[in-house]
């Protein structure tokens, strides 16, 4: 065996040590963004309806309980969140496509 091969397995092994990390780790991802997918879409509705609207105006009327976590009703929370998931799905299909071409 020569030195060369050592080294072409050595450096095989380690992309295949990285690659299952990284692997193993989208894996999971996918699967929490499923167990949330059919919340996401109901966050997503909510933030484009009138009650969206309605829970606004009373925050910033100060009709809400003092102290009541409410960070969805400022206005960039929700659109940040859903922008990033869109940018998201974008890079994946772009993936996607790079590894397919």
């Amino acid at each position: 065996m020569s030195g060369k091969q050592v080294e072409r397995i050595i450096r095989m092994e380690e992309i295949t040590d990285q690659a299952r990390q990284a692997v193993d780790a989208l894996s999971a991802a996918v699967e929490q963004y499923r167990t949330i997918q059919k919340d996401l879409k109901e966050l997503e509705e909510y933030y484009s309806s009138p009650a969206w609207k309605e829970d606004f105006r009373a925050a910033e009327e100060g009709r809400l309980p003092a102290g009541l976590k409410c960070g969805v009703l400022a206005e960039d929370t929700v659109y940040d969140l859903l922008s990033e998931r869109d940018e998201l799905m974008r890079e994946l299909e772009q993936l996607t496509a790079e590894e397919n071409g």
